[in-house]
């Protein structure tokens, strides 16, 4: 019988570490963007295959012969609602033709987050975003149901770690201190926030796609109890031996820059999870799974590394 095979669709950070948690495990893994161009963070014996997810049948095509799919797509933010539905399709399509297990990689933005997020919490979205994700999901968990399909759900919130670099927690707030500049934040200094550490996710996702009792559920990926942006700013700042200066992008500001960037404008709408404590619990997948989340200190040191390396390259 030849060796199973994991297809990651999407090779961004998730999709990256995901295939490095992978690979760990010794499993074999194809992964699959619009480009072809292999990241820098993806393993070089990772087979790398160029496809547009949402051509069904080139999906297909491509995941020929998997045991799991891997669905870590991420569209430009401000094409989300225009793109990300023909690209979850396409995996879904591509899942299906192989009898392969789906892991569908997600994020927070259906929860209520009025209390601290968890599997149980009510879906209830306040931006368009979070009901695009909130209809997504019902479409993946609905064909588990049917029995079309073997599918896991794994949800995280914002990610910050070695190759992030759009997110909130990550060029404007690393890569400024890094080169002595001031470290801009959304929202808040002073708020609790949880953010998820980049190779917590990878490993989680991997978990789902090897793991029976991962199948027909929504899992949280393990979360660091959650830090104020001030203190993680703090903390780099430690690591860096500096004095960190931070400044903070307020709602307002963000809809000023937004008349001019589209990607910005398309933030707008999910400030609120920085205006206010925004908190996920991990702990079911943690008592489940066996996977602890990374000490906060210990993943901005890993951090703070990788953006030393990557500005000092670029």
């Amino acid at each position: 019988m030849s060796e199973p095979l994991h297809v990651i669709f999407g090779t961004g950070p998730v999709g990256c570490w995901t295939a490095r948690a992978l690979r760990e495990r010794g499993l074999s893994v194809r992964a699959v963007n619009r480009t072809g161009k292999r990241p820098p963070l993806m393993p070089p014996d990772v087979e790398l295959v160029a496809a547009d997810a949402s051509d069904a049948a080139r999906a297909a095509t491509v995941a020929r012969g998997a045991s799991v799919v891997y669905q870590a797509l991420n569209p430009p933010y401000h094409r989300w609602l225009e793109e990300f539905p023909g690209l979850q399709a396409g995996a879904l399509a591509a899942a299906r033709a192989a009898d392969a297990r789906y892991v569908s990689i997600e994020n927070l933005y259906m929860y209520d987050s009025s209390r601290p997020i968890t599997e149980d919490s009510p879906v209830a979205p306040r931006s368009k975003k979070g009901a695009l994700r909130a209809t997504m999901a019902d479409e993946v968990l609905a064909a588990h149901a049917r029995g079309d399909l073997r599918v896991a759900i794994l949800r995280a919130s914002d990610y910050y770690g070695p190759g992030v670099l759009g997110s909130s927690l990550g060029e404007m707030v690393f890569g400024n201190l890094v080169r002595g500049k001031k470290a801009q934040i959304l929202g808040s200094a002073v708020l609790p926030h949880s953010f998820a550490y980049i190779e917590d996710v990878g490993n989680a996702a991997a978990a789902l796609g090897t793991r029976d009792e991962a199948l027909g559920r929504v899992w949280i990926a393990p979360h660091a109890p959650a830090w104020t942006q001030g203190a993680m700013v703090e903390e780099a700042g430690r690591i860096l031996g500096i004095r960190p200066a931070l400044s903070v992008v307020s709602p307002l500001m963000m809809r000023l820059a937004g008349l001019f960037i589209p990607a910005a404008r398309a933030s707008v709408e999910m400030t609120y999870e920085f205006t206010e404590p925004f908190v996920a619990d991990g702990s079911r997948m943690r008592s489940v799974f066996g996977l602890d989340p990374t000490p906060v200190e210990t993943a901005l040191h890993r951090t703070v590394d990788w953006y030393q390396q990557h500005t000092h390259r670029t």
